[in-house]
């Protein structure tokens, strides 16, 4: 669903264009999460996402989405980008459980060495 008033809020799944990018990153028009709040989207233009990818292969930062939702696949949390959302032509699919959105930041905190 494309809304011309829409703002990608933290915890949606929503389709995104990654090109251009560069060896062992996401490619192509695929769906990704967002992790940024709607008041930072918003105001900057820019939004922090993490791919979904299909192609599950059980590594140790994916994240599995559950299987009801209109997205499928598992959330690739070391995979974090900062993107212009307007340029990249973001569109809405879902929300994720919350549950889901807080195995993403314990992933990423565990990344950044950051315990929360």
């Amino acid at each position: 669903m494309v809304v011309d008033n829409y703002i990608p809020e933290r915890g949606d799944a929503v389709w995104l264009q990654f090109n251009p990018q560069s060896g062992h990153e996401q490619a192509g028009h695929r769906p990704a999460v967002v992790l940024s709040p709607s008041s930072y989207n918003g105001r900057v233009g820019l939004a922090i996402f993490c791919p979904i990818t299909n192609k599950v292969k059980g590594y140790p930062f994916e994240v599995r989405i559950p299987d009801e939702l209109s997205v499928s696949g598992a959330v690739l949390a070391d995979q974090i980008k900062s993107l212009d959302w307007r340029a990249r032509n973001v569109a809405f699919i879902c929300k994720l459980p919350s549950e889901v959105m807080k195995e993403i930041i314990q992933k990423l905190a565990a990344i950044l060495n950051v315990y929360t």
